[in-house]
Order: structure tokens, then C-alpha cells, then sequence
């Protein structure tokens, strides 16, 4: 029996080539987005997952209390992951149920000279020798228990260690290395590990770990400053730690320990490992942290795949059931009965999932590099086949074909073979309805896709298109890591630089827009001649900075030569940092008093807001002291013309003034649109699957088209000896479904609205979700719809109609 019911599932993919290739290749092009979607989010859920103590690893948040514009009088509160020093040995010493304390410094630039090449590392971090007890973090040469205990010590990994010594050895090797600014003197490093290359799943980014120690012996002020942030603090708990009790603990400690000398509203908290890539709301981070509400928003969509290719199977099955109609009526007739006709129709939906997931397998492989370029991951096959996932695979399989084939099969089944002999076969109103119901439940999820994907694409032009407050056109920036010999030598670098006609304007600054900024705790005189002290970011300026970057001055002055002063008793802020001491006109903060950082002075102007991060937040309150040699970066306003020239040029100076510095450059809107890298992959996924979405859906219209042509043949053959032309017999056919897909526009407009809307909620300057979004959403749909049906329906319309007539 089995063998009959696969020859005749056999010959009935022979039968119908076309049908069969739609049904498996729709069928196995869902099953491959899904697969693929599913490989993305899966590696989005595995970040850091590989530590072995990662269940007991937590890392400290520092954040500032306060209860202004809570009607509750519950305390909101900001957090950074970036913080003080002090606090990790405090905990250590505090707290028995830790059991190990890992700390290490922000991102740090350093020149590596090895032989005669110098090359500038950037992805450096100075580490505690606890790393390697904490973190599942291997090392292929070195102890791992001394091998950052010593000042000058440096592990790295092993593609840094090739780049430096090639295939040989590291170990023992001597560095010489630069100064870190504000971190380490200049010294020979000597490597005492090599590490495997960080897994792509990690948040933590670095390729070198130099001792934390030779940030201790260059600056050991550091580590005993309350104030002073620029340490990351993670820590291991023991088995019996009970993350409540220890929170409660919290208020005390911190009373204790940090007293006054970190603000009366300072705080920390602690967030374990496994939130921090996907569910953290900290600032700071020391590497890249994902989205949750995106991995929800494609595993909706993949979900919505398949089940749009699962519904196209069984409107493609129904549509074919006609055909079938007669030898279920003989089956029936000799004995057979339902049971064993479902069997049957189920048996080859199981065989049509199977094939289908041959060609999936087939589209993942092939797709599967274009998969990683737009999600810039490493994905491969073995990830999910293997022995491990084949067997949960299998049973997916078997459930698409049970889910897939159960209604084709019911139905088929379920004709009685008086009527279908008798050549009487009218389908009920519950499976017209359901049909009707499927496409438009497919066609309000493409509607709703069209209208995110246009809604995502406005969001981003939007990002790019703004006007963010200053130049960032044609600014090439020069990166030399605060190197003092450059800043030594700044004015003759800008004095010669702006004789090339090419160059309209230098400036030196310690950050630029989209860059690294630290804070600064700033106490300024209000309105009532208080002092008060907030914290805000800070931009280290040079003398032209303001002016060069085209930064719009709303009340005082900029820096001037005319006033020496400036450089110490002067300070210029943006309006958000005079709202935030009370000031709602910018003009009544000029001439007020200041005191940062040990210099003090007066306010002398105000610049208006400019969006110095990117527009996913608001303009925080900013400070820009002048500062002529605390300087990193180089920036130079150039003409757009023969830009390769220019470059050179601008090289030549350089090697000239600054011989033993690399010469590192990049154009500041390149970088600046860095910050946007995750939305712009985010757009390009959403939009990709999204088309085949809507692709696949046309499948569903045309498996429907198709069985409705089939229903009408006589109708359309009488219709057409009476004289109904082809565009009549077209429209005919196709109103049914325009009113379908007209009632999904009604039924997507609301939930495409609600969705895109928090969307944008992530965002602090938003596009408005216009009604012609929507508008466009539909008439695409029906555009798509009439493509789709007319394909079908001219074949119907251009039927021979005695052909028609003798088709029953």
C-alpha cells in the first residue's frame, strides 16, 4: 500500500510540473528564510554565552539618583557601565559572596613599534590579572594566572600576534610601546601570552591586554579617586549569591565607602552577564549591544514566512483537489475509506515538505553568504545541521507537512463520491471563507511590510539628511592619540596645512562629533549666585574649533586670540548645559562664573544644540573648554575636488612636522555614520525578507486565482459565446480579490501604524508615520495583486470556449 501511495504521489508531481515547482520551491524558499532568520536570532541569543562561570558573572553600573519630575517620589535613575576604580576593591572587601573582581580601563590607542615598523593598535584594553579565572577566555602560550601581574606585561591575540611576529613565537617578545594617554608611560612591553581571537559572539572587543598594573604604576591617583571614571568593573559571585540580598546591601555600602566623595546622589547597581548584550539600558559600553525588540521583529517575520509558504501550499493543494475529485469518488466506491485517505494526501504533503527541504537546504547554502554580508556575522550550515539539531529538524519538517497537508487533505477526503461521480461538487462556504480569510491574512502582513519597509527607509534618510548643527561635509580627521609631540608642534601643523588652497580650515580638538568624550563634573553660578556642580560630556577644544566646525554662536563670543585669558578663565557651553543650571534664555548664563577640572573663570558664550552622538538621542548638556594641548584629533576642512591629491599633500606635511607618527585619517561623516551601522543592517534585513514575504504571498493569490479560474470554467467558456470580451472576463475574476485585499489594507493600516510607531520610539528624532504611507501600501498591494491575478486570469479569459464547455 505505502508503495502505491508513492507512485501515485510520484506521478502526480510529473503530472502537474508547474504546480509541483511552485509548491516546493515556494514551500522551500519559506523554510529557508526561516532557517536563516532563525540562525541570526540564535546567534544574537548567544552572545557571551560561551563563559563557563557566565551564570555567576555580574558587572557594576554606576548612575546618579534623582527624584526631579517623579510625581511618586521614587528616584529615577541613569547608569553608565563606565565608572570609577575604587569600587571594585571595595566590593571585593565588603562582600564575601564575590569571589573575584575583574577590572580594566576604557578603550585605549597605542603605537607598537616592533623592528623597524610602528604600527597605532586601537583595540586595547589594560586588564586585571583575574581575567583569565573570571572569563572562558583560552591561552595558546603564557600562564594564564601571572600573565598580567607584572607592569609592561601584554597578551594578545593570536591575529595580533601574527600581524607583529608572523609564524613565529611571541612569547618573551619585546613591544615597544607609546604613551596611552592618561593611562601608561612609554616602555617595553614584554608579551607573556597569546589568546585565541575573541569569538564573534562577545560584546567585549579588544585585541591586546596590557597589565592593569602599568596603569597602576603610571597612575595610581587613579585607583584611589571616587570621582575619576574610566574603569569597567565586572566580578564573579559565588554559588550561595542571592543577587536581592546583595542590592539591598547597596544604600549602606555606598553610604560607607563613597560618601561625599562621589556626590550625594551617586549609586551603583549590577546587571548580570547574560543581560548585557540584548537587555541592558546602560551607557558606556565597552563594545556593541543588540536590540531585543529587532530579534522579536524578524522572528516575527520568519514565523509569518512560513506560515505565509505553508498557506500557499494549501491553497496550491485545494486549487489541484478538482482534479483529484474523481479518483477519490472511485477510491471511496471500492471500499475506501476516509482514514486511509488522509494517510494518503498527508503521506505526500510529507514528501512535497521533504523535497521542499531540499531545496531550502540548497537556497541556505547559497544564501547563506549573502546572509552574512547583511548582518555583517560569520553564520554557517554546520551551525544548525549537525547531530545535535538534525533530530529537532526532522520533527519541524514533520509538523510542516502534518500542518501544511492537514487541511488539503480533510478536504479531499472528505467529498462524497455520489456527487463527485455524478460530476456535483460545490465547495461549502466555510472553505470558501477560509481560503478568502488566508489571503487576507497574507496580504495584510505584505501591506503592513510594505509600509515598515518604506517607513524604515524614511527613518534612515532622515538620519543621514538632517541637519545636525555642524560641518561634517569634506572634514577629513586626523587620529594621533594625543600624541604630545604632535600638539607641540599643532600650530606649525596648522600653519602650513592652511597655505594649501585645497584646505579652507584646520582645527584641533580633544573629541570631535561621533567620537569618544568623557564627562566632566562642572560647578557653575546660577541665577541666585549658588554653585551649583552637574555632570555633563566635554569637548576639549582648540583655539578654532568653534568657527571651523561652523558650530552656531546664540549668545557671547567664541575663543579669541585677542583675549589670552580664554585659554584658562573662559569656557564655552550649548544651550541644553545652560537649561540644565536653570537658564531658559542662553545670554543670562553669559559672564556667570565656573569652576572644572582646576580651571575657573567665566562663561563667555553659547553655542546652539548640535548633535555631537547620533539621533537615537536627545542633545545632552556640553561643555567646550578651550584646551590647546590635551588634543587627539586633527581636523581639516578640504575642497571636494581631487581629494587623492589633497590627501597626499596633507600626508607630505605631516611625515615633515610629525615624522614618527603614522599618518591616520578618515572623513568625519563616514564615521560619524557609524553609529547608525546596526539600523542600516537592521533596514537591509528587514527590507530583504520582507520582498520574499511578499513574494511568497503572491504565490498564495495565484494557488487561489488558480482554483477560482477552475471553478468558473464553464462560466467564463457560456460568457464568452455571449460575447464578453477578454478585459471583462479579466475583471471579473480579479474583483473578488481586490476586495480581499482592500479589507487587508483596512486590517494592516492600524497594526502597521501601531508597530512602526514603536519603533521610532527608539529613535529621539523621528519622521512622522504619515497617512499616504499607508495609501502607498495599499495601491502597491493591489498593484501586486493584479499583476499576480491577470497572469492567471488572461490564461482563463483566453481559453478556446468550446475547450471551456467540455472541460466538465
Amino acid at each position: 500500500m505505502l508503495k502505491n501511495y508513492f507512485k501515485i504521489a510520484y506521478r502526480n508531481l510529473l503530472k502537474k510540473k508547474v504546480y509541483s515547482f511552485i509548491n516546493i520551491v515556494g514551500l522551500g524558499i519559506g523554510m529557508a528564510c526561516c532557517v536563516l532568520i532563525f540562525m541570526f536570532v540564535q546567534d544574537e541569543l548567544s552572545y557571551d554565552n560561551y563563559h563557563e562561570k557566565g551564570d555567576h558573572i555580574y558587572r557594576v553600573l554606576h548612575g546618579e539618583t534623582s527624584t526631579e519630575g517623579v510625581e511618586d517620589g521614587n528616584s529615577t535613575e541613569d547608569y553608565w557601565v563606565w565608572g570609577n576604580a575604587p569600587i571594585g576593591p571595595a566590593l571585593q572587601l565588603d562582600f564575601p559572596e564575590i569571589e573575584k573582581v575583574v577590572q580594566f580601563s576604557g578603550r585605549a590607542d597605542i603605537l607598537f613599534t616592533v623592528g623597524d615598523e610602528t604600527q597605532q593598535e586601537d583595540g586595547v584594553l589594560f586588564m586585571d590579572s583575574t581575567v583569565f579565572d573570571v572569563f572562558s577566555w583560552e591561552l595558546l602560550e603564557g600562564n594564564p594566572k601571572t600573565a598580567l601581574v607584572a607592569p609592561y606585561s601584554v597578551v594578545l591575540t593570536e591575529s595580533t600576534a601574527r600581524k607583529y611576529f608572523g609564524s613565529e613565537s611571541a612569547l618573551g617578545k619585546t613591544m615597544k610601546g607609546s604613551e596611552a594617554a592618561g593611562r601608561s608611560n612609554p616602555g617595553d612591553y614584554t608579551v607573556t601570552g597569546v589568546m585565541h581571537d575573541l569569538p564573534s559572539n562577545s560584546h567585549f572587543k579588544f585585541n591586546t591586554l596590557l597589565s592593569l598594573s602599568t596603569f597602576k604604576q603610571s597612575r595610581p591617583e587613579v585607583f584611589n579617586a571616587w570621582g575619576y571614571v574610566d574603569t569597567y568593573t565586572y566580578f564573579l559571585a559565588k554559588e550561595e549569591f542571592d543577587k536581592a540580598n546583595f542590592e539591598a546591601k547597596i544604600p549602606d555600602f555606598i553610604k560607607e565607602r563613597a560618601g561625599e566623595n562621589n556626590g550625594p546622589n551617586y549609586t551603583i547597581a549590577i546587571e548580570p552577564l547574560k543581560d548585557v548584550y540584548l537587555r541592558t539600558e546602560a551607557q558606556r559600553q565597552p563594545g556593541d549591544t543588540g536590540s531585543l525588540s529587532n530579534i522579536y521583529v524578524f522572528s516575527v517575520i520568519g514565523l509569518f514566512i512560513l506560515a505565509i509558504a505553508m498557506i500557499n501550499f494549501m491553497n496550491l493543494s485545494t486549487a489541484r483537489s478538482m482534479e483529484r475529485a474523481k479518483e477519490v469518488g472511485i477510491r471511496k466506491s471500492i471500499g475506501a475509506d476516509r482514514n486511509s485517505l488522509v494517510f494518503q494526501f498527508l503521506g505526500e504533503s510529507l514528501i512535497i515538505v521533504l523535497l521542499a527541504a531540499v531545496v531550502a537546504i540548497i537556497f541556505i547554502t547559497l544564501a547563506l553568504p549573502m546572509m552574512n554580508d547583511l548582518t555583517g556575522k560569520v553564520l554557517e550550515v554546520s551551525q544548525i545541521l549537525n547531530w545535535q539539531t538534525i533530530p529537532f529538524f526532522l520533527g519541524i519538517i514533520l509538523l510542516i507537512g502534518l500542518l501544511a497537508g492537514s487541511y488539503p487533505a480533510l478536504v479531499l477526503s472528505s467529498f462524497r463520491p455520489v456527487m463527485i461521480l455524478k460530476g456535483i461538487n460545490k465547495s461549502d462556504a466555510r472553505g470558501v471563507n477560509l481560503r478568502k480569510g488566508l489571503v487576507v491574512f497574507q496580504f495584510s502582513l505584505s501591506i503592513a511590510l510594505i509600509a515598515g519597509t518604506i517607513i524604515v527607509y524614511s527613518q534612515m534618510s532622515h538620519l543621514l539628511d538632517k541637519d545636525m548643527g555642524f560641518d561634517k561635509e569634506q572634514m577629513v580627521v586626523v587620529d594621533y592619540n594625543y600624541d604630545e609631540q604632535v600638539n607641540f608642534v599643532s600650530s606649525s601643523l596648522e600653519s602650513e596645512l592652511e597655505k594649501n588652497p585645497t584646505i579652507l580650515s584646520v582645527a584641533f580638538s580633544r573629541s570631535v562629533p561621533g567620537s569618544h568624550f568623557p564627562n566632566a563634573y562642572t560647578t557653575l553660578e546660577t541665577s541666585d549666585g549658588e554653585m551649583v556642580g552637574q555632570a555633563q560630556p566635554i569637548f576639549q577644544v582648540g583655539l578654532d574649533f568653534i568657527d571651523h566646525y561652523g558650530l552656531e554662536l546664540i549668545a557671547g563670543r567664541s575663543y579669541s586670540r585677542d583675549f589670552p585669558s580664554d585659554s584658562t578663565q573662559a569656557l564655552v557651553i550649548n544651550e541644553a548645559a545652560a537649561r540644565q543650571y536653570g537658564y531658559a534664555n542662553p545670554a543670562d548664563i553669559v559672564g556667570k562664573k565656573f569652576d572644572q577640572w582646576g580651571r575657573a573663570g567665566n562663561v563667555i558664550g553659547v553655542v546652539k544644540d548640535f548633535n555631537y552622538v547620533s539621533l537615537h538621542n536627545t542633545v545632552e548638556p556640553l561643555t567646550l573648554p578651550f584646551e590647546a594641548y590635551a588634543s587627539r584629533y586633527m581636523s581639516l576642512k578640504v575642497k571636494g575636488e581631487n581629494l587623492p591629491a589633497t590627501l597626499a599633500q596633507i600626508e607630505g606635511v605631516w611625515k615633515e612636522l610629525a615624522p614618527h607618527r603614522p599618518f591616520i585619517y578618515s572623513f568625519l561623516d563616514e564615521d560619524f555614520n557609524k553609529q547608525y551601522e546596526s539600523d542600516f543592517r537592521f533596514r537591509q534585513i528587514f527590507t530583504t525578507f520582507s520582498v520574499l514575504a511578499i513574494l511568497i504571498a503572491c504565490l498564495g493569490l495565484l494557488g487561489l486565482a488558480t482554483y477560482t479560474a477552475e471553478q468558473r470554467t464553464k462560466e467564463i467558456g457560456i460568457r464568452k459565446v455571449l460575447g464578453a470580451n477578454i478585459g471583462s472576463i479579466v475583471g471579473l475574476l480579479s474583483k473578488d480579490f481586490i476586495k480581499l485585499v482592500l479589507i487587508a489594507i483596512v486590517v494592516a493600516t492600524p497594526v502597521a501604524w501601531f508597530s512602526m510607531n514603536k519603533w521610532l520610539e527608539g529613535f529621539a528624532y523621528q519622521v512622522p508615520v504619515h497617512w499616504w504611507v499607508f495609501l502607498i501600501s495599499g495601491v502597491l498591494a493591489v498593484i501586486v495583486a493584479l499583476v499576480t491575478i491577470s497572469f492567471q486570469a488572461v490564461k482563463a479569459a483566453m481559453l478556446n470556449p468550446v475547450k471551456s464547455l467540455k472541460s466538465e
